[in-house]
């Protein structure tokens, strides 16, 4: 089809000129010039030929009379970029001196003023430069004001001082003309502060960027709602804070965990038994139904008899034994929860579940046993290696199985993710 479009061109080119040519022909017209005694005659076509030839040879005396000026600009140009690309690539491999020193020089150029001031902050950030830092922000601002108040804003974050980073931000927040990594430094900034209200008022327009991932959103918005149900000062404030959620917010994980300890804290023991149970029959999950077999001391018969109904779908799940467990110990059933313990030990060792077994040992009145749980609780918090504790009663072996075979409604076995 190009061609034919090549060919078609062509064509209606040539059908122009020839039009053209017997227009002119007819009457090619008549230009006379005439200046201090001296004439010139010629037709328009000449005259109109005479000019583009005229144009085009001043054109390029006037470029080989800019051309010996030009080089120092374009050399100049030349080296200010390859300083910000070698600046750029020193900051990545964390030589923060070299960063910032070709960050600098390469400011020098004005297309490149604003972002090589930037990186030349954060290189100098990085090097504990503080006083460094602020003096190209404050060079930056002149340039691009929005990048280098995030900036700041972030330095002194990073400098511990989220107030002051909140108070940079919150004019331009409060009139909506932040960008969206402003809107981001803001909610963190705010969440260091404590001020999770201004921190969840980040949220809605750092969403309608999508400026973030999609986990990374909901990363941050997870790690904002956590902090703010965590501090509500009060159970009236606990539901109001509650309530006005959004659904798809209040069926996070770790959002319902923080409402149920706070909520059991507060003294709100049943609302957070049945956001929780709501929770789990919605979708299981091993740290909610942990949560959910801490919680008080209501109704434990009743609520070991539900998780024993949920060890048939979940027999190999390291956080239902470890409930199970803790609830036995409540009821003083000391075989049942030595049961549960050593099995969520085996499967998935935590230091709950350790925790839940010196409190065994202890209410079975064995203190040595109880000590060494209650140091493999505190080694696994620090990280460290734990102490063997035996699992079976002395001089017997211990032959119950760690995990049960799991099969799904085919009869396939299921796979331990």
């Amino acid at each position: 089809m190009k061609l034919w479009r090549w060919i078609l061109l062509l064509v209606l080119i040539a059908a122009l000129a020839a039009f053209g040519w017997h227009w002119v022909a007819e009457d090619p017209g008549y230009v006379l010039v005439r200046i201090r005694g001296w004439y010139a005659e010629t037709t328009v076509l000449a005259a109109v030929v005479i000019l583009l030839l005229l144009w085009a040879v001043l054109g390029a005396l006037w470029q080989l009379v800019r051309w010996p000026l030009g080089a120092f600009t374009r050399r100049h140009r030349r080296v200010s970029r390859r300083r910000l690309a070698d600046g750029l690539v020193a900051l990545a491999e964390g030589r923060h001196g070299d960063a910032e020193r070709d960050l600098a020089r390469a400011s020098r150029l004005d297309a490149l003023r604003g972002p090589a001031l930037l990186a030349a902050a954060e290189a100098a950030a990085r090097r504990g430069e503080t006083t460094r830092a602020r003096e190209f922000l404050d060079q930056a601002a002149q340039d691009v004001p929005p990048a280098a108040r995030v900036l700041r804003a972030s330095l002194l974050r990073r400098e511990g001082k989220p107030a002051e980073a909140v108070a940079l931000l919150a004019p331009e927040a409060d009139n909506g003309k932040l960008t969206p990594g402003g809107w981001r430094e803001l909610a963190l900034a705010a969440l260091a502060a404590g001020d999770t209200r201004r921190a969840r008022a980040a949220l809605a327009p750092l969403q309608k960027s999508s400026a973030l991932g999609t986990r990374s959103y909901q990363a941050l918005e997870t790690q904002v709602l956590v902090a703010s149900v965590a501090a509500a000062p009060d159970a009236a404030a606990l539901n109001q804070l509650w309530s006005q959620l959004p659904k798809n917010q209040r069926r996070t994980p770790a959002v319902i965990e923080a409402y149920a300890r706070r909520a059991a804290a507060l003294g709100m023991i049943l609302p957070a038994m049945d956001e929780l149970d709501s929770a789990l029959r919605r979708e299981w999950s091993s740290s909610l139904v942990q949560v959910w077999g801490a919680l008080g001391d209501e109704d434990l018969e009743a609520r070991l008899r539900r998780a024993e109904g949920w060890l048939d779908a979940h027999p190999n799940d390291a956080g239902l034994l470890l409930a199970m467990g803790r609830l036995c110990v409540k009821l003083k059933l000391w075989g049942q929860a030595r049961k549960h313990l050593e099995r969520s030990i085996a499967l998935v060792p935590s230091a709950g579940a350790w925790e839940a077994l010196a409190e065994m040992w202890t209410g079975q009145g064995d203190a040595v046993m109880a000590q060494r749980c209650y140091r493999n609780a505190l080694a696994l918090t620090r990280g460290d290696s734990v102490l063997n504790v035996p699992t079976a009663s002395l001089g017997a072996i211990d032959t119950r199985p760690i995990a049960i075979e799991d099969r799904n409604e085919h009869g396939m076995p299921r796979l331990r993710e």
